[in-house]
């Protein structure tokens, strides 16, 4: 692990930094020197295709894997190395949750709230016997979509000042998912949490997230707010002659058509014009979804 910064040079509000986390899997790198700061009562959406690295960064920031480069701090704590008082104040899900898989219901709510004196019993109840979920039943025999809707119960309950989400609506169906997304959008707004949450449903992220990070190969190519989008992302259609093979100021993303041509997709701060060849071939703004497709392919 390589240190950049002491930890008492971040602000101990700051719910997330990294600098310059690299990880590899053998000789696949997962992450290559992603950098990003996240700050309280935001709610950030982390988009990217399957393989992209969504779970890996999740799970770096929160130092539970370690990194070959770089550095993360969690509430103003080195991530590795946090203590119990940190934690305390953060939950996270898992895309796939198995813990405690051998209790009931009932026991590993009884078993989170020792650990979290927060745990609001009033909400757990009420969310439990809403979500009609059999309070006596293992975890283990909980349908997937269950499963995942008490893991989200039980971190919302802790009403935490940090919460983190891989993936939260992937098991879910479309009603269950309207409730997290009015859930997550209640505890930031009333109680200040932060939320940083991995999605591919696009829709989820243009209702809720304040700011989007897309992570596409291992690197962070895009990180800004949402209103910031379609003013901000391009994408251009140029002959191949026209470009160099080295990547242009901005240019997010580069591939090749049927015909030769190059479709280019290209980022300019609030401030700055588009490139005068930008113009002159003619710009189509990108939503999230468009932006997605276009580098998804």
């Amino acid at each position: 692990m390589t240190g950049f910064a002491s930890i008492q040079s971040i602000p101990a509000a700051t719910p997330i930094r990294a600098v310059g986390l690299s990880k590899f899997y053998g000789t696949q790198q997962a992450l290559s020197n992603v950098g990003l700061r996240i700050e309280p009562g935001e709610i950030v959406g982390l988009v990217g295709r399957n393989g992209a690295g969504k779970s890996t960064l999740i799970r770096a920031l929160l130092g539970l894997i370690e990194v070959e480069a770089g550095m993360s701090w969690v509430l103003g704590e080195a991530a590795l190395t946090m203590g119990d008082d940190v934690k305390a104040r953060l939950a996270y899900v898992s895309q796939t949750p198995t813990a405690l898989e051998w209790m009931s219901v009932k026991q590993m709510m009884h078993f989170v709230a020792r650990l979290y004196p927060r745990l609001d019993r009033d909400y757990v109840n009420e969310e439990l016997r809403r979500a009609q979920i059999p309070i006596d039943r293992k975890l283990s025999a909980l349908s997937p979509g269950e499963r995942q809707q008490v893991e989200l119960v039980r971190a919302l309950a802790t009403r935490p000042e940090l919460l983190v989400l891989d993936e939260p609506a992937s098991a879910l169906d479309p009603a269950a998912r309207r409730d997290l997304l009015r859930d997550i959008v209640g505890r930031a707004g009333e109680g200040g949490t932060t939320v940083l949450f991995s999605t591919h449903i696009v829709s989820d992220l243009e209702r809720v997230a304040s700011r989007i990070l897309f992570l596409h190969q291992g690197r962070l190519i895009l990180d800004t707010p949402v209103d910031d989008l379609k003013e901000c992302v391009a994408q251009v259609v140029v002959p191949s002659h026209a470009l160099s093979e080295s990547s242009m100021v901005g240019e997010l993303h580069r591939r090749i058509l049927a015909d030769g041509a190059i479709s280019l997709v290209l980022r300019r701060s609030p401030a700055e014009d588009w490139p005068d060849f930008a113009r002159r071939a003619g710009i189509r703004t990108l939503g999230i979804e468009d932006l997605f497709v276009e580098i998804a392919r």
